[in-house]
């Protein structure tokens, strides 16, 4: 397996683009299966997870091709892609296939709404906690579906269609949210989705969906009102800036210090985290198309931080924040709330010479002087990002293994920090 290999000590200085967001791009390449016609989608970052629901479309009989390069694109910048949903030939999901990535277990709403059927694997739990099913299998109910387990696979069916529902969900869910939504989209009558999830990506569905000719009102607010309609349309759509890439870098400016402007994204996206930065002695400035970080010679100061839906703290950004923390003057605390065992990298860090303390929810992150690189094992997505930040500033050499997770969501990682001055190289296996 590829390992990646950091020397700490240089600083971050110069432009980083920001790629299309992967947990925007999922959802709206599985919104296809909602048309007979071809959903364009452009700006989808080039990652793993993106290969694989490809797969898994491809496996309904999903036709999809990929773009050449526009004007703009670069192997950093995203891409184009048509999906055309026309012939379906399979509603069932594989195990093999849905094993290798959770959010590919949507696809049983399109199917649903659209066929009257599906067959989608369970996914099982993860490294970062259970993430159970049973809010979307909630909301499949209300809409009128029959649902049964069967050998490990959840099969759906409702063979004269789906009708509106009232959803109430009694905890912020974006999956939930994400399946609700595109079920509603062709389900008959009108349906409202209470506690719905804010985030930028259920948006960005939402908004794809109304270009397709769906009706929906209040995406982005706790209440989301669908009318169902007959069918919908092709469209094209360009995937919203990613997020938590931007935060990520945004933090590793933070931690190893120096200058960079971080362009095509959005700082309304993730405002909160941003304020967060500015608190420890991070410079953050908006600028036209981008987000510029500055930290040059001053210490970075401890700030604690509770992990929250959106617009709150992003629970995909604590691992990296916890990173910076260890450089940090004085004791922070990072509260987790959104996944039960997401501190998995917190020994990975202590290898690093990190003092931190678990209790329970909470991480107490007590700064210390300086680092010490080591070898390491990245354990999920966002803890393998949070060993890079680390090993940015550790003196000596960092080598960082499975990094498989890392390409799951981080477009041209190396790419993007060596061309800043990091020194930061991928190890082929």
């Amino acid at each position: 397996m590829d390992r990646i290999r950091i020397r700490g000590g240089a600083p971050l200085n110069g432009l980083i683009p920001i790629s299309g967001a992967k947990n925007a791009a999922l959802p709206l390449m599985i919104a296809s299966l909602l048309t007979d016609e071809t959903l364009e989608l452009g700006n989808v970052p080039r990652l793993a997870d993106i290969s694989s629901l490809l797969r898994i479309m491809s496996n309904f009989g999903v036709d999809h091709s990929i773009a050449g390069r526009r004007p703009g694109q670069t192997a950093e910048t995203g891409q184009t892609i048509r999906l055309t949903a026309r012939s379906i030939i399979d509603t069932c999901a594989p195990y093999e296939l849905v094993s290798t990535m959770r959010a590919s277990f949507w696809v049983i709403a399109p199917l649903l709404a659209r066929f009257g059927e599906a067959r989608v694997s369970m996914p099982g739990g993860c490294a970062i906690g259970t993430r159970p099913v049973d809010l979307l299998l909630m909301a499949l109910a209300k809409f009128g579906a029959t649902i049964e387990i069967d050998g490990g696979y959840v099969v759906a069916t409702a063979p004269n269609g789906l009708h509106g529902a009232e959803i109430d969900f009694p905890k912020v869910t974006v999956g939930g949210t994400h399946v609700a939504l595109m079920a509603a989209t062709l389900a008959r009558g009108t349906t409202v989705i209470r506690n719905a999830a804010r985030e930028p990506e259920v948006t960005d569905l939402a908004d794809c969906l109304i270009k397709m000719g769906a009706k929906i009102q209040g995406a982005g607010t706790s209440e989301i009102v669908v009318e169902g309609v007959a069918r919908l349309g092709g469209t094209s759509h360009d995937v919203l800036p990613d997020r938590i890439e931007t935060g990520t870098y945004a933090m590793a400016v933070a931690m190893a210090g120096g200058d960079v402007t971080l362009e095509h994204t959005r700082p309304e996206l993730l405002q909160f985290a941003l304020d967060v930065l500015g608190q420890t002695g991070t410079e953050v400035l908006t600028t036209p198309g981008g987000i510029r970080v500055r930290r040059n010679g001053n210490g970075i100061q401890s700030v604690d931080v509770t992990t929250d839906p959106f617009p709150g703290f992003p629970t995909d950004l604590q691992a990296q924040f916890m990173a910076l923390m260890t450089r940090a003057n004085g004791t922070s605390r990072i509260r987790e709330t959104i996944f039960e065992n997401r501190f998995m990298h917190v020994q990975e860090l202590a290898r690093l010479g990190a003092k931190i303390r678990l209790d329970g929810d909470s991480a107490y992150v007590e700064g210390v002087a300086g680092l010490k690189g080591a070898p390491v094992m990245a354990t999920d997505l966002r803890a393998s990002v949070s060993l890079v930040i680390a090993g940015l500033v550790a003196d000596g050499e960092t080598t960082i293994n499975r990094v498989y997770h890392l390409d799951r969501g981080f477009e041209a990682l190396e790419a993007k920090l060596a061309r800043c001055g990091a020194e930061i190289e991928r190890l082929r296996g």
